[in-house]
């Protein structure tokens, strides 16, 4: 078959793109070094690395001046996709299981108070988020449940009405173990003590280190993680209080067992082996195993891992479009990037041949936690968002003949500071949770 000149330009962007991403994985430099080289390069090299972009991207300045009239549109009100709190038919079978990743930040504990300042919470950062260029969302703020206190079991009886009316099916809660000290684990355990609560739920083990940074790399470590056959042992049995409850997530009557970065663990298939077997031994049974596809992104079979879970944006690869927009302020050094092509990444690309399960995220902005260095996902829309979460729904039923393994995630139901949430807001409203429940019912119908 003969390649005409556009086609053998793809052909030999995709192979660059692959080799500097093989790069990016296998060589052996800290995580932050291999960060800021891949943005430097993004931003050099955008035609290279950013090679999955569509053709209205790649027309710089088309694409600029339609960022340009979006942004002029939504700050004249032209574009209003607000949605009132609507009461819905619930789901006798939903045809998908969503679940929403939940972050229990927001309640005070000691540790906090010592790093960054008595009182503190996510809502800490959140309130005072300035935006950093024309047109940028910032601050978001909280609709009906306000600054909410976690601690307060009533917030948590409203999130579970809240998620059960638009068809959210469990909760998967951001756990924290640190060789046996626990952090921010309160809301989770009263979840556990209240039986009202009546949506399902699971546990993701965040195993990376605490930083100043909020990413997890090595720069300044707030505590850390010291991973050991004994500490493995003692991690699957205190999380075994969970499996018991009758509300734990199971896949084909196994409990769910999420880790967020495996390839931080000495051995992981070890460790994987260790946890399979406590639980065979003290009543469990067998479990299943997943990761979070944050950083790594092999094979799961690699780990002894029963599948993988995406987590958009991470490994996503969106165009870099941080010269597309209008700093407010000259000290800005952020990165922005297009979120719209998110929604169609899946469609763009194949699926690997391992268990994946899909992911959606309704937007993402860092701006609260990383101020004038943030990362930031523009042009997220609930219409968009619904699209997404669609498509996903869609391929989900066409991958999966077992009803138990058609689980959507979606990234998250409460990371205000990183600005993907479900929750309503005084922008959207419940909009993003209705495009939820949108979705299941037109596939259901």
């Amino acid at each position: 078959m003969k390649l005409n000149t556009k086609q053998i330009i793809n052909y030999i962007r995709g192979i660059i793109w692959h080799a500097c991403r093989a790069i990016y994985i296998f060589v052996p430099l800290p995580d932050d070094t291999k960060e800021k080289i891949y943005r430097r390069l993004s931003s050099r090299l955008t035609w290279i690395l950013n090679s999955n972009k569509n053709d209205e991207v790649q027309n710089t300045s088309t694409y600029k001046e339609y960022i340009k009239e979006l942004l002029n549109r939504e700050n004249q009100g032209e574009i209003n996709q607000y949605i009132s709190w609507r009461e819905n038919k619930p789901f006798g079978n939903a045809p998908v299981k969503i679940l929403a990743f939940y972050l229990p930040q927001f309640h005070a504990i000691p540790e906090n108070d010592a790093w960054w300042g008595e009182g503190f919470t996510e809502w800490t950062n959140v309130k005072p988020a300035q935006p950093q260029f024309e047109g940028h969302y910032q601050p978001h703020i909280p609709g009906e449940l306000g600054y909410y206190n976690l601690l307060d079991t009533n917030v948590q009886k409203r999130q579970v009405e809240l998620a059960k009316n638009y068809g959210i099916g469990g909760f998967c809660f951001h756990f924290y173990w640190f060789n046996g000290k626990r952090l921010l684990e309160t809301p989770i355990e009263n979840y556990l003590k209240n039986p009202q609560l009546d949506l399902p739920f699971c546990i993701s083990w965040a195993n990376e280190n605490w930083t100043r940074r909020w990413d997890g790399m090595e720069n300044e470590v707030l505590i850390s993680q010291h991973h050991s056959c004994e500490d493995d042992l003692a991690f699957i049995e205190h999380l075994s209080n969970y499996m018991r409850d009758d509300r734990y997530i199971r896949i084909n009557g196994k409990p769910l067992v999420m880790v967020y970065r495996p390839g931080l663990l000495p051995d992981a298939k070890e460790t994987a082996e260790r946890w399979r077997k406590w639980c065979s031994d003290n009543g469990i049974g067998e479990i299943y195993l997943a990761y979070v596809q944050s950083f790594d992104k092999i094979n799961p079979d690699g780990y002894g891992y029963d599948a993988a879970i995406e987590f958009p944006p991470n490994n996503f690869y969106p165009p870099l479009i941080s010269n597309l927009i209008t700093p407010l302020d000259r000290n800005f050094r952020g990165y922005v990037y297009d979120w719209q092509t998110l929604v169609s990444f899946r469609e763009r690309n194949a699926l690997p041949s391992y268990k994946l399960f899909r992911c959606v995220c309704p937007s993402w902005d860092n701006t609260p936690r990383r101020k004038n260095e943030s990362t930031v996902f523009l042009n997220s829309s609930p219409g968009e968002f619904g699209k997404w979460v669609y498509n996903s729904l869609a391929d989900t039923c066409k991958r999966f003949e077992n009803p138990d393994e058609r689980i959507l995630f979606v990234n998250a139901w409460n990371e205000w500071a990183e600005g993907a949430y479900l929750e309503p807001d005084e922008k959207y409203g419940y909009a993003f949770l209705q495009q939820i429940y949108n979705g299941l019912r037109k596939f259901s119908d």
